[in-house]
């Protein structure tokens, strides 16, 4: 394990979960309370669904812009989707297989003016009228890198130095909580390596430099360790521990919530052949390719800086505000 501190039991000391979120009725963290109170964070009575200041917003661009300008020698092509993605390829990612209780699809009223009379009298009734919906082509993003392998198996095999994409997507989970670093949406930014096993090492290797470099340019205490994904099912322990045990996802782990272990704010991960299995991807000599990303949560990495930082703009280092673009 590499890391910026000696272990983590130096980062800063988690504060006991004790104040409530006004007419919620939840104990909640502190940090999420003093969010809310500076109106940096609107409630809108979702766990996991915020809306944002202007403060927090400038933070959030502020950091996105600093990820373009760590990756600018790549030479990436740029894609951008809008948060769904086809079910088909949804269910051929087998994402289902692993994370089932993370993925959330998109229903909408295909019934006839008969069963739009029956939905309005369950509407005003307050009765259920969630059974009238059905479901349609698309789901909800899960990860901004998923839409990109199926296009990019379309083009045919790769050229001989693979391809980098840059994809920036707002993601769904659904995992409502009071954790504020745990949202229900959230964007995602990633770079995503295509080609043999070779350039995903050198990659990752590459990004977990860079991504630590922009944590100490940002002045957020850190430390990098390996991970596993939250597998869902009898087998997932299993499928977890092969993932840690064979090194392919390491996280840049910062403390953010209260009385809760730091959280994860960048991944760097390698895919092996999971997705040229599913879709034909192949290089140049018309091997299964490989995959990598490097991914940064916009959304935490905002929420982490707030919290290190403070609230207040105005208090924060010179130099973080000026690498987030003068903020």
């Amino acid at each position: 394990m590499e890391a910026s501190l000696d272990n983590a039991s130096e980062l800063p000391d988690a504060v006991p979960p004790d104040t409530s979120v006004a007419g919620t009725g939840y104990t909640t963290p502190t940090f999420l309370q003093a969010l809310i109170d500076a109106d940096i964070l609107i409630p809108t009575g979702v766990d996991g669904i915020y809306g944002r200041s202007g403060v927090y917003e400038a933070i959030a661009e502020g950091m996105n812009a600093l990820v373009t300008q760590a990756g600018a020698d790549q030479h990436a092509e740029v894609l951008r989707f809008p948060p769904t993605t086809p079910r088909k390829d949804f269910e051929d990612s087998e994402y289902l297989k692993s994370f089932p209780h993370l993925a959330g699809t998109v229903h909408s009223f295909c019934g006839n003016e008969r069963d739009h009379f029956r939905l309005l009298e369950r509407l005003e009734e307050g009765e259920d009228w969630t059974d009238q919906q059905r479901p349609t082509r698309v789901v909800l993003t899960p990860a901004a890198c998923y839409p990109i392998y199926p296009v990019m198996a379309r083009r045919g095999p790769l050229p001989p130095e693979g391809r980098v994409v840059d994809v920036f997507s707002y993601c769904f989970r659904h995992e409502p909580s009071l954790e504020p670093t745990r949202m229900q949406m959230f964007r995602m930014r990633e770079y995503v390596r295509l080609g043999n096993a070779g350039q995903i090492l050198a990659f990752r290797q590459m990004w977990i430099e860079r991504g630590q470099a922009l944590a100490d340019q940002l002045e957020l205490r850190h430390m990098l360790d390996v991970a596993n994904d939250p597998f869902f099912g009898r087998g997932g322990k299993l499928v977890a521990d092969n993932q840690r045990d064979q090194k392919l996802k390491f996280e840049l782990l910062i403390p953010v919530n209260d009385g809760a272990p730091p959280t994860a704010c960048m991944s760097f991960n390698y895919h092996v052949d999971h997705f040229s299995t599913v879709w034909t991807l192949r290089t140049s000599d018309g091997e299964k390719a490989h995959t990598g990303c490097a991914a940064f949560g916009i959304d935490r990495l905002t929420l982490a800086l707030l919290r290190q930082h403070g609230l207040e703009l105005g208090q924060w280092p010179k130099t973080v505000r000026a690498a987030l673009g003068g903020i």
